[in-house]
């Protein structure tokens, strides 16, 4: 599966979308590279990303990163990007198989977690994520407002 990113001296992370894991359930975690230009790993480096509003989709055999926000280098010149392009997305071909039929059958969605660099590489941590329902969200949030409460009281 994925290391943690915390245990791992050659990966810097760039983003990671909080929303995610308030909005969805996450199951299962995949790696996957990502398909950049020039401009746009400049704008990463500087950590110019949003992934909030961010899925992944599979379109005729391939997977694209969609609402991506990566702000626009300002270095760039003419050679630059549009912020919100769709990103094509660095799978084998009998992952994208895997997560298609997951996809269509079992109602889940690809949310991307982080976005990350490992060894210079630009990649993703994509989230096989099923939607949390509205009560669903509020007894996460009393949970959490009890563990800080017991942690205070304790100590």
């Amino acid at each position: 599966m994925v290391k943690k990113k915390e245990e791992d001296p050659d990966v810097l992370v760039v983003c990671t979308n909080k929303k995610a894991n308030f909005l969805f359930e996450i199951g299962e975690k995949i790696e996957a590279g990502i398909a950049l230009l020039g401009s746009e790993v400049k704008s990463l480096r500087a950590r110019n990303i949003d992934l909030s509003d961010a899925y992944a989709a599979i379109r005729e055999g391939e997977v694209y990163l969609v609402q991506a926000h990566i702000g626009e280098y300002k270095n760039a010149g003419y050679g630059g990007h549009q912020p919100k392009r769709e990103r094509k997305l660095l799978l084998r071909r009998q992952e994208i198989k895997r997560l298609t039929g997951k996809l269509v059958e079992r109602g889940f969605t690809l949310v991307p977690l982080s976005l990350y660099f490992r060894r210079g590489k630009a990649k993703v941590l994509l989230g096989l994520a099923r939607g949390r329902k509205k009560h669903d969200r509020r007894r996460q949030i009393q949970e959490k407002d009890q563990r800080r409460q017991m942690r205070k009281e304790g100590g």
